[in-house]
């Protein structure tokens, strides 16, 4: 029993030794492929499953370009046509009733009536002086008349001394004597229209002396200069005014101007005259317009007014549109969001969460051409909707990566799966 327990163990042993030293030889004794091809034939069908699961999957769309109106977009204000702080010119107490803010008033209505004190009698007395000054024309003139007439006989006087003189009829001091009231006949002349022209001076003067009383009462009145609103009561009754003193601020909101600043990159596409609409922000954060700030409708106008010089500060240039608003419910200071028409373009309606940057922190987004590969297309955002972003930059049909673009860097070929936009 011994033995045969010896003998069984040691072919085991060679069984075995020979499995591992020759299995080659052993597994084609009994028919069987030889191990690598075997691993080779396992390997193979793994090797493909596992490149397929290296590629990144993505989702993608397919956007076809449209032409659509393009605007520039500025946040802006609503600004009064005019805005005027109504000044006293002359001293005085006012003597009327104030009027109070917030009325409505037409160009030359009476705002503050001052008291006149003594400028009536100022009046009265220029008016006086007036009347006396043309009273002493008549008489100046009548003195230049006979001085000329003085002046006549004594040249015809001299006229006959000369030729009696030529002949020896008279005597050489009768010539002289008749020369001597020529000259003295001339000087009256002079004295006489020097007599006229300070009359005539006189009257002048004292027409200004009318007219200067006459604009000191008119100052009296302190009237509206256009037709407009009360932005401040007018000045208290009792109040002494000083020139200079605010009597009250008057603004027009008929026709309303909005105001916005353009970057320098934009003011190409911006031009005088072209079409403009605006969405003011009412009190309550909703958009609104129209002649009633609750109305929800949009103002409509044009550009009236473009900057031809930047702000120095901050490069932009200012640029205004005019939109009536008849019933002044369009306040001065209202926000606005400005739109105003530019050159149409072609462009791409795509999800804002297409966007993605590359490397260079440009913006853009990813697409995928016939053999999956990715590239990067930087882009320009034109307008932002609810249904997602205009952007230009992209050729008229793309397949934008809209999902896993995050995932991906252009030149990698990427697993993508197709969708029809808004899916």
């Amino acid at each position: 029993m011994r033995i045969f327990s010896i003998l069984a163990a040691l072919l085991v042993a060679a069984l075995l030794a020979v499995l591992i030293l020759d299995r080659p030889a052993v597994m084609a004794f009994f028919g069987s492929d030889t191990p690598e091809e075997s691993i080779e034939a396992d390997e193979t069908p793994s090797t493909s499953a596992e490149a397929a699961e290296d590629l990144v999957q993505v989702l993608v769309t397919r956007s076809v370009a449209r032409q659509i109106d393009t605007a520039v977009v500025l946040r802006g204000q609503t600004e009064a046509a005019r805005t005027v702080d109504v000044r006293a010119e002359t001293s005085a107490i006012v003597a009327s009733e104030p009027l109070r803010k917030g009325r409505a008033v037409t160009a030359g209505e009476p705002m503050c009536m001052l008291e006149e004190g003594t400028r009536g009698t100022a009046l009265a007395q220029s008016e006086a002086q007036l009347d006396e000054a043309r009273a002493r024309v008549p008489e100046a003139e009548a003195r230049l008349t006979q001085a000329q007439s003085q002046l006549q006989e004594a040249r015809i006087n001299l006229n006959a001394s000369s030729k009696l003189s030529e002949g020896g009829f008279a005597s050489t001091t009768r010539l002289a004597n008749t020369e001597a009231a020529v000259a003295t006949a001339e000087a009256g002349v002079e004295s006489a229209r020097a007599g006229l022209q300070a009359a005539q001076s006189g009257i002048r003067g004292a027409q200004a002396s009318v007219a200067t009383a006459q604009k000191e009462l008119e100052r009296l009145v302190i009237r509206a200069p256009f037709d407009g609103l009360l932005e401040s009561d007018t000045a208290e009754l009792g109040a002494l005014l000083q020139p200079g003193s605010l009597c009250a601020t008057v603004i027009q909101l008929d026709p309303i101007k909005l105001v916005a600043f353009v970057p320098e990159t934009e003011v190409a596409r911006v031009s005088v005259g072209a079409p403009a609409v605006a969405r003011l922000v009412s009190g309550t954060g909703a958009l609104t317009g129209g002649a009633d700030a609750a109305s929800g409708q949009e103002v409509r106008g044009e550009v009236s007014f473009l900057s031809s010089s930047a702000d120095e500060m901050t490069r932009t240039f200012r640029v205004e549109m005019q939109v009536p608003n008849p019933q002044g419910r369009i306040r001065d200071g209202q926000t606005a969001e400005i739109l105003i028409s530019a050159e149409g373009a072609e462009a791409h309606l795509l999800p804002q969460s297409a966007l993605t940057l590359n490397d260079d922190g440009m913006l853009g987004v990813r697409t995928v051409d016939t053999e999956a590969i990715v590239d990067f297309h930087p882009v320009t955002l034109m307008r932002d909707t609810p249904e997602g972003v205009w952007l230009t930059g992209l050729p008229p049909e793309a397949d934008v990566i809209v999902r896993g673009q995050e995932f991906v860097i252009a030149g990698v070929k990427v697993d993508p799966t197709y969708r029809e936009l808004g899916q």
